[in-house]
């Protein structure tokens, strides 16, 4: 049972992660195929452009959030972006920072990269825990700046004023452009990243990802948590040395840390049955290992199919207003 348990819980989360990835990469290649369409000045899309691509704009999902707030209206050229960032909102509220380790391709990425390290060094090291307390607080300070900025300080005039101009319009090609040409700066940095990351599990998720700080304070609330039954713990520690956010599962009876992702490491590595259970707290019995990661990806389909069913998916962008807006892209600083 406690081997079925250990490979189950990985098995699936892992194939829910790269079935994700390869959904991303098949919409980056899409999209790219429908901006080199325009680029080339053909008359019509090789592709139609795929909605799904408005997820990588987190910040301007942000600003959407904050007109849809004052104005009750979700704005028409970027629907999507809207749509997926509440819907990421609502796995946290519900399924714990769930995206994090289930669904985010950055996530996902991080992971290959510490695991080579360990195989490559041998190991994976641990920052002094003063230090990671320090560097942990930097993407709460990040996401504190962006709430400030955006949710506060942008009224709602400025707020419709930027989501009517043409560098809203044409984010998600600044965003193509990010990867497929990058500057020396962004290599510098995105090589810096991976190599810490090859030392330091999940650096970036870890120290610097805004996006995470805010799902994780959301994440408190969530009905779903690890739940530890101490009359059965032996005390091994193991679910505690394996946490790839370092938490101390091991002393817990239930685990409300908003650097708790649901990745189930924890529950996969117990020697024990039915010691550790990812449950929402009205189930007092343990749940079969596939419940979890079923409501994770139901809450995402869910999302995105309400977002699709009730017009707000589209973008409301030609492939006329692209081929007007393009040649303009790199002109656009606001």
């Amino acid at each position: 049972m406690n081997i079925f348990s250990l490979k189950s819980a990985t098995a699936i989360r892992t194939a829910v992660q790269w079935c994700f990835m390869l959904w991303i990469v098949g919409i980056g290649i899409r999209f790219g195929a429908f901006i080199n369409s325009v680029e080339r000045g053909a008359h019509a899309p090789l592709v139609s452009r795929p909605p799904g691509v408005e997820g990588f704009l987190p910040i301007g999902a942000l600003t959407s959030l904050k007109y849809w707030l004052v104005s009750g209206e979700i704005h028409p050229v970027h629907p999507a972006a809207l749509v997926i960032f509440l819907t990421i909102l609502l796995m946290s509220l519900l399924a714990k920072k769930s995206f994090c380790s289930w669904l985010c391709p950055v996530g996902t990425l991080s992971e290959v990269v510490y695991k080579l390290g360990r195989k490559v060094l041998g190991r994976n090291f641990r920052i002094w825990l003063w230090l990671d307390l320090l560097l942990r607080g930097i993407k709460y300070l990040l996401l504190l700046l962006f709430l400030v900025f955006i949710l506060i300080g942008m009224s709602g005039e400025k707020v419709l004023r930027f989501l009517d101009t043409p560098y809203w319009a044409v984010s998600d090609v600044k965003m193509l452009h990010f990867f497929t040409r990058m500057s020396g700066t962004t290599m510098v940095v995105l090589a810096t990243l991976t190599i810490l990351s090859l030392f330091y599990k999940m650096f970036w998720c870890r120290y610097l990802c805004p996006y995470g700080a805010l799902l994780g304070l959301v994440s408190i609330i969530s009905p779903f948590k690890i739940r530890r039954d101490a009359s059965g713990c032996t005390g091994c520690r193991r679910c505690s040395a394996t946490c790839p956010s370092r938490l101390e599962v091991h002393s817990c009876t239930e685990i409300s840390s908003p650097e708790c992702t649901g990745c189930l490491t924890c529950v996969a590595n117990c020697p024990e049955r039915k010691v550790l259970a990812m449950q929402p707290v009205f189930w007092k019995r343990p749940l079969p290992v596939w419940v979890f990661p079923s409501v994770v990806v139901g809450i995402f389909m869910a999302g995105i199919g309400a977002g699709m069913v009730s017009g707000h998916w589209q973008s409301s962008l030609s492939y006329a207003d692209y081929q007007r807006l393009i040649p303009l892209e790199r002109t656009l600083s606001h």
